[in-house]
């Protein structure tokens, strides 16, 4: 069978590939999600390379973390990597529901859904799907920036929209996304205004930085996005991180160190998560690919908690 997921891009993190194998039976599947529609800002483009080059970065990297009671997650969770969504370029409605299909297709599976972004919209359809399974989702969502316009210049399916697109959205309880780790001037005011109106919470990065113990925050933050839902989503978009730890991503000041990143979502793992996705990793912006690299480490922490939660550890 064919290991790669396509050209000499291998599996994330020596996963299946699933796309040759033709089943979905790992209990963690991965997943891309390349696509870029209306670019916000001038030349600051190429987050569709992002699920190509997670992959490539990946192959540096085993499940071991010395730091995390020695655990190897490899050895408790079987991985599968199920290939990228198509892409339809200039037509953005119909690359969204390209997401949206193939992401209902796996959510049937009830395994571990890692998907990767491509720009943030496409955290959009993938919930719609999940909602429109029958589930009431609860949202955290670490950004720096609400990414919740109505619309990016008359266009409703853009990398600002998604979470306005999520308001909408029935089955999605608006009350349970958590806005987390928002910061910085690249926000408008009217972007906090409409998460207010339509009844999301906002964790501002003072108040994470301020909470005397990271962890019991990560615990409130998680119980907020869990009330009166079936299951939690965790979304991350790469410039949650300060530039400083997110060199490839947009030039945002004071955000996450990675360390505090890390222990947050290692925190929402173990609280119960039905997948995640990690979005706006911009390769051509990265000559050393620093922030495609991170997204392993995300994404194992992610696991480990995943893990204490199943009780396998």
């Amino acid at each position: 069978m064919k290991e790669n997921i396509y050209g000499n891009i291998p599996c994330f993190l020596g996963a299946e590939n699933l796309v040759e194998k033709g089943s979905y039976d790992t209990d963690v599947i991965f997943y891309g999600a390349p696509f870029e529609g209306e670019s916000t800002w001038g030349d600051y483009t190429g987050v569709e390379l992002g699920p190509k080059q997670i992959r490539s970065s990946s192959a540096r990297y085993s499940g071991y973390l010395p730091e995390l009671d020695h655990v190897d997650v490899t050895e408790h969770l079987s991985f599968g990597d199920a290939g990228d969504v198509p892409f339809v370029a200039h037509d953005n409605e119909q690359s969204y529901q390209n997401i949206e299909d193939f992401s209902a297709e796996l959510w049937k599976t009830g395994k571990f859904l890692v998907g990767f972004g491509g720009e943030h919209g496409v955290t959009y359809p993938i919930l719609k799907s999940l909602a429109d399974s029958g589930k009431k989702v609860g949202i955290i969502h670490l950004d720096a920036h609400y990414d919740n316009m109505p619309d990016y210049e008359g266009e409703r399916y853009a990398r600002n929209t998604p979470f306005m697109r999520l308001y909408e959205t029935e089955g999605v309880r608006n009350q349970s996304i958590i806005h987390t780790g928002i910061h910085g001037p690249r926000n408008k005011p009217e972007t906090g205004r409409y998460a207010k109106e339509n009844g999301a919470v906002t964790i501002t990065i003072n108040e994470i930085r301020e909470a005397k113990d990271l962890r019991a925050y990560a615990k409130e933050i998680y119980d907020m996005a869990a009330e009166d839902v079936d299951v939690v989503y965790l979304s991350i978009c790469s410039d949650v991180l300060d530039f400083a730890y997110n060199p490839g991503g947009p030039v945002d000041g004071n955000g996450l160190t990675s360390y505090e990143l890390l222990t947050l979502i290692h925190e929402f793992g173990k609280y119960g998560l039905v997948g995640m996705d990690y979005v706006e990793v911009y390769p051509m912006m990265d000559a050393n690919q620093n922030s495609a690299h991170f997204v392993s480490y995300a994404v194992l922490y992610v696991l480990a908690g995943h893990l204490k939660y199943l009780g396998k550890i």
